[in-house]
């Protein structure tokens, strides 16, 4: 063989021994993109979708896609869908293919739900969430937590009303209107030009009690809820009214008490043959101020001594007048020589062993 044979059959050695080196190389990678490709996982849901929000008509509902494994990068579709009251017979909302969804009017008395696709590169799956509550419709404010009315009920101090709790759609604004009330809390009034948050007690206020009505008002309707009433309305700290010599009853609060001070009997001593007797008892309080209005009730100890008066009310200088009739029961001895009175004072409508009330002891002279 020529010199030229020789090398012209080495290069062709040489290039066939290249490319068969290239194509191992081809067939290598090809085997381990096969290998790669079979060992992706799909996406398989791990922990289902979940929404959040308040299911009622104008709610912006959000959806969060749960818990997924497989093989990553992953992405997630999501498709809003409604249902019946019960949570089946869902079927998709038109152009609702996003994290959230504001509930419409056509949701109202369903449910909804959500339904999340997730893909990666072997493929995809999908999972659905638990259908929601049955959709509300849109609702006035609900009071949750009633209004309160803060501060001293006294003369020239300031009132201020809290607007207690609401929820419901929002915006939700409230209003305030103070009321004037009995002692009780009852037969309550608007105060004129009293709507504000704070309200400046006045001398019309004495001897009454206060509420506030709170109204809550949202774009589908309003709400009204009411304090409690605050305390009588007293005229100074002490519960008296200020700078005056005669009050009434209702102008009497406490810490301020009713005083039995003083007694007077016509005849002023009694005998065993005494068939009746008027007594009158004198009513202050605690200020020295004669009351008007206070209800005195007596009865002699031990009973069956006088008979049963019903209770009687105080004249403007703060007596009452009582009369009596000797029962079979007196004298309890021949050997008597008083006649004991209970006597109670009170104010009409609290208890009778609270608020201002009182009681006392007081005795007549019986001689033979």
């Amino acid at each position: 063989m020529s010199d030229f044979a020789k090398k012209r059959s080495a290069l062709l050695g040489a290039s066939l021994g290249a490319a068969g080196t290239l194509a191992l190389v081809v067939v290598l990678g090809l085997a381990a993109g096969a290998g790669a490709s079979s060992n992706a996982n799909p996406p398989v849901n791990t922990s289902p979708p979940t929404i959040s929000g308040t299911a009622q008509k104008g709610e912006r509902l959000h959806a969060d896609p749960g818990s997924w494994s497989g093989s990553q990068p992953m992405s997630f579709d999501y498709r809003w869908q409604r249902c019946n009251a019960s949570g089946g017979s869902c079927a998709n909302i038109s152009g609702a293919t996003g994290h959230d969804y504001a509930l419409t009017s056509a949701d109202v008395g369903n449910t909804v739900r959500i339904l999340v696709t997730a893909h990666n590169s072997a493929g995809m799956g999908t999972a659905a969430s638990s259908p929601t509550a049955v959709v509300a419709a849109p609702q006035a404010p609900a009071n949750t937590a009633p209004p309160t009315i803060s501060g001293t009920p006294q003369l020239g101090q300031t009132l201020t009303a809290g607007p207690g709790s609401w929820t419901g759609p929002q915006p939700i604004t409230v209003s305030y209107q103070w009321r004037r009330c009995d002692q009780f809390g009852g037969s309550c009034g608007d105060i004129p030009d009293a709507a504000g948050q704070t309200y400046l007690l006045t001398s019309a206020d004495v001897g009454h009690s206060l509420r506030v009505r709170v109204t809550a008002k949202n774009p589908f309707g309003k709400t009204s809820a009411a304090t409690v009433p605050t305390a009588v309305v007293s005229a100074t700290a002490n519960g008296c009214p200020i700078g005056l010599k005669n009050v009434l009853i209702a102008q009497v609060g406490m810490p301020a008490r009713l005083v039995l001070d003083a007694m007077r009997s016509d005849p002023v001593v009694l005998s065993k043959h005494t068939q009746s007797v008027v007594i009158h008892f004198h009513v202050s309080d605690t200020c020295n101020q004669n009351v008007q209005g206070a209800l005195v009730y007596a009865t002699a100890v031990p009973y069956n001594q006088l008979d049963s008066q019903p209770e009687a009310a105080t004249d403007a200088d703060g007596w009452a007048r009582l009369e009596f009739h000797m029962k079979a029961g007196y004298p309890v001895s021949h050997s008597q020589q008083l006649l004991a009175l209970f006597v109670r004072a009170r104010k009409g409508g609290e208890n009778p062993l609270a608020g201002v009330s009182t009681r006392r002891l007081f005795s007549l002279h019986v001689v033979s």
